[in-house]
């Protein structure tokens, strides 16, 4: 087993593309996993998935799972694959199954206010 941390994010965490605000949210998780950056995971009814489209792109984590992406359409552009989500995650990480995460960008930003 990875060296995997689930934990209540403190505050109010947002995510926005292209200027416009995708998610906010009390209630994301952090995740830590070894000596990797910690990632914010937002859940899914705090994010605006209209303007999520679910791509063929699909990651195996030997310690979280299948991971699905999607890809966000903001107003002037489309950030390919740029969230993603445990759907059905291994029995150690469930916490996160209905959440998504997202890579941060020039054009993303995952930030609490």
């Amino acid at each position: 087993m990875s060296d995997i941390t689930i934990r209540k994010a403190e505050g109010t965490w947002v995510v926005r593309a292209g200027g416009a605000v995708l998610g906010e949210t009390k209630n994301a998780l952090e995740l830590s996993e070894g000596s990797l950056a910690p990632v914010i995971y937002f859940p899914r009814k705090d994010v605006a998935m209209p303007f999520l489209d679910k791509t063929d792109r699909v990651t195996t984590c030997p310690h979280k799972g299948e991971a699905s992406y999607y890809s966000i359409v903001t107003k002037s552009t489309t950030l390919e694959n740029a969230a993603w989500s445990y759907e059905d995650p291994k029995a150690d990480v469930t916490k996160i199954k209905d959440y998504l995460a997202f890579y941060p960008s020039e054009t993303l930003a995952v930030e609490r206010v």
